[in-house]
């Protein structure tokens, strides 16, 4: 893996100067800690980081001294690159199904928070130190997000319920978490859940400790940035509201929101064909642009010829294939591109920080394995979260 150093001052100056024909991811390590920062100063509870956005050292590193002091956690090797940058670390280990050698590798690397969704994963906490959280997850039929995390994971209220009486039976510390469901922008989701989990509460006759009010938090893909403090101030005003009298901890665990901003993709063209109207990029949906293939194309496009100057002509919607053999690797049709991209021009996808390195592929011999730290990222905005 090709590594730099020393930064510089925007991906155009790089391209420009380097000619790379393959897919660069540019790092602002600025705007890791701007976004950090936004969380930090505006949620009013725990910020914990999901590793599983993007688990690279400099992310890790960069959140870490911007002052996340908990991360979460979805496999033992998240625990080991967390514990490796920060060996006093939170863990909280937030994924609600595990085997039982993941159960031990938790304890072993001292995971202070578990969820649980079912009974049957309950009974395989039962070497957890009772000192231990243990936060019951549930979930509903509540929309605003891209997609819902529900239809996997969480418990009904009323198993919620009874799963928390157990919990706090069990005599760890009790709390209860969900998952609005991914890029969602809509408070009126964390307000719904809120309203349950308080519901939940008071049906098992527990107090919580904590109430975990899951990541999902939208990230700035297109249009207008998402009002983040928006959603905090739902979050608060309704925690107040719903728990009147016994207002629980409150944590969250933002990841596509804390690092998108971050990172900007360059990818390349190879071909245009029919016109211009067909193009080839040397990353697609087995690379850097995974994500989109889920997500759907990104509004924060931009092109730059090869001496950095950029593309002004009019935006035309594009069919966009990606470097390998499969027919498969394809974008979302639509992507918008100035008409006058030419062959051996850059594509630049801003927001790219989460899901991207994490789910690239060293598919057909193309992916994404270059970082280079640069001093800013044109054509973004710190403040998007």
């Amino acid at each position: 893996m090709q590594r730099h150093l020393s930064p510089i001052a925007s991906p155009e100056v790089y391209l420009a100067r380097h000619q790379p024909d393959h897919p660069v991811m540019f790092l602002a390590p600025d705007a890791l800690r701007t976004s950090a920062r936004r969380f930090l100063d505006g949620f009013g509870g725990l910020v914990t980081y999901a590793v599983k956005a993007n688990a690279r050292a400099e992310v890790l590193a960069n959140l870490d001294a911007a002052g996340i002091g908990g991360f979460d956690v979805a496999s033992p090797q998240e625990m080991a690159a967390v514990r490796a940058l920060n060996a006093q670390a939170v863990l909280h280990y937030n994924n609600p199904v595990r085997s039982p050698a993941e159960v031990a590798a938790g304890i072993a690397a001292g995971v202070a928070s578990w969820s649980v969704d079912e009974t049957g994963e309950l009974d395989k906490l039962h070497a957890v130190p009772r000192q231990a959280e243990i936060a019951v997850r549930f979930a509903l039929p509540v929309v605003g997000a891209a997609y819902d995390f529900g239809e996997k994971f969480g418990a009904t209220p009323e198993e919620a319920a009874k799963l928390l009486v157990r919990v706090a039976e069990a005599g760890f510390v009790p709390a209860l978490s969900f998952h609005p469901g991914t890029q969602c922008s809509d408070p009126g989701a964390w307000v719904a859940y809120i309203a349950e989990a308080a519901g939940i509460a008071r049906r098992a006759g527990v107090r919580i400790a904590r109430l975990n009010v899951g990541g999902g938090f939208a990230a700035h893909r297109s249009g207008a940035a998402p009002d983040l403090e928006a959603v905090f101030a739902a979050i608060r005003q309704e925690v107040n509201r719903a728990f009147a009298g016994q207002v629980p901890d409150l944590m969250c665990e933002p990841g596509r929101a804390m690092v998108a901003e971050g990172f900007s993709l360059a990818t390349r063209v190879k071909s245009l064909r029919s016109g211009g109207d067909v193009v080839y990029l040397n990353d697609g949906i087995y690379g850097g642009l995974t994500d989109l293939r889920d997500m759907g194309l990104s509004g924060r496009v931009r092109v730059i010829g090869p001496l950095g100057e950029r593309r002004s002509g009019q935006m035309v919607p594009r069919v966009v294939f990606g470097p390998t053999c499969d027919s498969l690797d394809r974008l979302p049709d639509g992507l918008m591109l100035p008409a006058d991209t030419q062959t051996g021009d850059y594509v630049l996808f801003d927001g790219m920080g989460a899901y991207s390195i994490a789910m690239s592929t060293g598919f057909n011999g193309y992916g994404v394995d270059d970082v280079v730290t640069v001093l800013s990222l044109s054509g973004h905005s710190t403040g998007a979260g």
